[in-house]
């Protein structure tokens, strides 16, 4: 599983994450600092990776897009340090790996993963959680 981490998570996460074996990169380091959340969109698509945020707007984008990727984990989970960041990212990915490798919206709180796969059509039902 390839990873961007958006611009709100700790540039630190991503060398932690691939000390651990895990292909991860930060959007400061990839010329993404300034980027609009629709520029790291195509980015992340061309670029074949996950999205790993703190932001919404990514789940709404897509939502409203109709497209099928690139897969997005948001964490709904405000100050994380690196490892901690780290920690929770592998344990998403040991979860959701197939479902991220075929298109999905991943949300995670401290006590809940909710996946909703893409693309996501309107009018379909939401799923319970």
């Amino acid at each position: 599983m390839r990873l961007l981490l958006d611009q709100g998570l700790p540039r630190s996460a991503a060398q932690t994450l691939r000390d651990a074996g895990v292909d991860a990169v930060h959007a400061g380091t990839c010329n993404l600092g300034r980027a609009s959340d629709s520029e790291i969109l195509a980015w992340a698509r061309q670029n074949q990776r996950t999205i790993v945020t703190l932001d919404a707007d990514f789940h709404a984008l897509l939502a409203l897009s109709g497209a099928a990727g690139p897969s997005v984990i948001r964490l709904r989970i405000e100050g994380l340090r690196a490892a901690p960041l780290a920690k929770l990212v592998q344990t998403i990915l040991d979860r959701c790996r197939d479902d991220l490798a075929k298109g999905a919206l991943v949300s995670v709180t401290e006590d809940h993963i909710r996946i909703h796969h893409l693309p996501i059509r309107a009018g379909a039902p939401r799923p319970s959680g």
